[in-house]
């Protein structure tokens, strides 16, 4: 099978590995060459993979679509809720297969959280806790990232991802959300203005179904800490450290520790390798799988209204 990456970022360095080695033919194409873009998605490939900026997701995921292409698209879903739809909406009426790549769902330790929550390990699902603090945008060249109009910030980069694993971990859709944005990072001397998007983010969402979650994170501390991430339940907890130890505790019981090799250094990253393998399978058979197109849509809307309705501190 054949696949244009547009992107000469995550999708040059991450997602062609991935491909090639699932097998695929793979052509890289920079997301700001119009004229490579248009003979791209005019070429006979199978799936166009896009991982250009927010702000051209809307021309190049239309653009695949038009030619009837299969596309997937990276996070954030577009610059709002809006583009979004619009996407989703024409994926659909076109009769094309969608991805989101939300592949943090298919991080080892991840799955395993999950798969015990839903297993019934700690009773009733209730409540997740979850703090990561990084500090890859502290002293990073000033650009679309710092830029709200044009889809930047930390809900979008990294919140997106999270706000899809609430999802998916509860099996339910966030109904009203609020908190606290930040800038965490210092002036950028040489930025043509300052940064209009947040570079941190405390919040709590409400589930459907009664869960709740709280996000603390950011991407611009002076010093980095362990992600960790706690599952709360009606007879027990998950308690995730680094990606790599989860300590199952229930009452009354001796706690169980799980270990999980640290992410390699090297790209592409497994869960990346996971879903785009699921991807490349439904593609054999013509089958929709998530995450799709709606989890897109339905993340972006989570992030509309929690950047409308958090505080600016």
């Amino acid at each position: 099978m054949k696949v244009a990456v547009i992107g000469t970022g995550f999708g040059k360095h991450a997602a062609a590995p991935a491909y090639e080695g699932l097998g695929f033919e793979v052509e890289v194409v920079s997301p700001r060459d119009a004229v490579a873009v248009r003979t791209a998605l005019a070429s006979d490939v199978d799936l166009v993979s896009v991982h250009s900026p927010p702000f051209m997701h809307a021309d190049h995921v239309m653009g695949a679509i038009d030619h009837g292409r299969a596309v997937l698209c990276d996070k954030p879903f577009g610059r709002n809720a809006d583009e979004a739809k619009a996407m989703r909406d024409g994926a659909r009426n076109a009769g094309v297969l969608h991805f989101l790549n939300f592949e943090f769902r298919f991080n080892e330790s991840w799955s395993k959280v999950k798969e015990l929550a839903d297993a019934g390990a700690i009773g009733d699902v209730a409540h997740l806790n979850w703090t990561f603090f990084g500090g890859g945008l502290r002293g990073r060249k000033y650009g679309w990232i710092n830029d709200r109009d044009l889809g930047g910030g930390w809900i979008g980069a990294y919140g997106s991802h999270l706000i899809d694993y609430t999802r998916h971990l509860f099996g339910s859709e966030v109904v009203d959300c609020g908190g606290v944005t930040r800038i965490d990072g210092p002036p950028h001397p040489e930025a043509p203005r300052n940064a209009t998007a947040e570079d941190a983010y405390s919040a709590w969402f409400r589930m459907d179904n009664g869960c709740t979650a709280v996000h603390d994170t950011g991407f611009a501390a002076a010093v980095p800490t362990v992600p960790r991430a706690i599952l709360m339940g009606s007879a027990g907890s998950i308690e995730l450290t680094g990606d790599t130890t989860l300590v199952l505790r229930r009452a009354g019981e001796d706690a169980e520790t799980l270990e999980f090799a640290p992410p390699p250094r090297r790209s592409p990253p497994p869960a990346l390798t996971t879903f785009l393998a699921e991807v490349a399978e439904a593609l054999r058979t013509g089958t929709q799988v998530a995450p799709s197109f709606d989890d897109g849509l339905a993340v972006a809307q989570v992030m509309d209204r929690l950047r409308t309705t958090a505080v600016r501190a």
